[in-house]
């Protein structure tokens, strides 16, 4: 990740009465949503709400009802938006003749993935190094955790610098420190490469502190807004009670997280 971009203040995703039926069943309706680059959103609600659906709907995985626009404007000009996703689980056998060196390089580069040069591995290194993974470089992939593997995951993601991250669950398990360091990750990348950030998160006082907007999802979209908005809203009461949070989006702390270890 090189680019420094300010954000454009354009929409990067727009969805118009969005809704997904799995035969009778109706798993979304009327979804009507802006997401704008340069912003941290955050999709919350209870089990089976629809949230992974709606991301699987933006990857267009899914047939679904209405209209999603994506639209890059640079320089007054519409361009092609990249997207980078991270999915919630991934199975990989354990026993898979690849390591975390062939994954990234079948993934970025044209050449032979058993073609090693020094080039390309201290590259690879400096993609995974965005989430502290460089140090999993020569791992077998069927032996990482599955907190490396989202490491990995995370760092590929972003290694083309999208426009739109999309992120379905991507920190689920880990502790307080690798919170912290993930969620600032996040802030930086959305200030600094006018990228817009979608998370389905369950953190809710992460959440709270560190998003721009949040849906609340319930098959359609209960309340949006600002996390004080939704948090003290009566829908958001009524799924998940009314416990107290603390509300802002701070600065990153100026603490490079290539140098530090995220314990997934």
């Amino acid at each position: 990740m090189r680019k420094r971009r300010t954000p454009c203040g354009f929409h990067c995703i727009k969805m118009n009465h969005l809704s997904v039926s799995f035969g009778d069943a109706e798993v979304l309706s009327d979804i009507n949503l802006h997401i704008h680059c340069g912003t941290l959103t955050a999709i919350i609600g209870r089990n089976g709400a629809g949230k992974s659906t709606l991301i699987r709907a933006i990857l267009d995985e899914i047939p679904h009802g209405g209209s999603i626009e994506f639209k890059n404007t640079e320089d007054g000009k519409i361009k092609h938006l990249e997207i980078g996703y991270v999915p919630q689980t991934i199975n990989i056998e354990k026993n898979t003749p690849m390591d975390v060196y062939d994954l990234v390089a079948g993934f970025r580069y044209r050449t032979p993935v058993f073609y090693h040069s020094k080039k390309i591995k201290e590259d690879i290194k400096n993609v995974l190094a965005e989430f502290a993974a460089d140090d999993l470089i020569d791992q077998p992939i069927g032996t990482l955790s599955g907190g490396q593997l989202q490491r990995v995951l995370l760092s590929m993601a972003v290694m083309e610098e999208p426009n739109l991250l999309l992120l379905d669950e991507p920190v689920s398990g880990i502790d307080k420190v690798g919170m912290d360091l993930f969620y600032e990750k996040m802030l930086t990348l959305k200030n600094s490469h006018d990228m817009a950030v979608i998370i389905i998160s369950h953190d809710l006082d992460y959440v709270a502190k560190y998003a721009d907007n949040v849906i609340l999802l319930d098959k359609t979209v209960l309340c949006e807004g600002t996390p004080k908005h939704v948090y003290e809203s009566d829908a958001f009461k009524q799924m998940f009670g009314g416990a107290t949070y603390t509300y802002g989006n701070p600065r990153p702390r100026e603490i490079p997280i290539k140098s530090s270890r995220i314990s997934l």
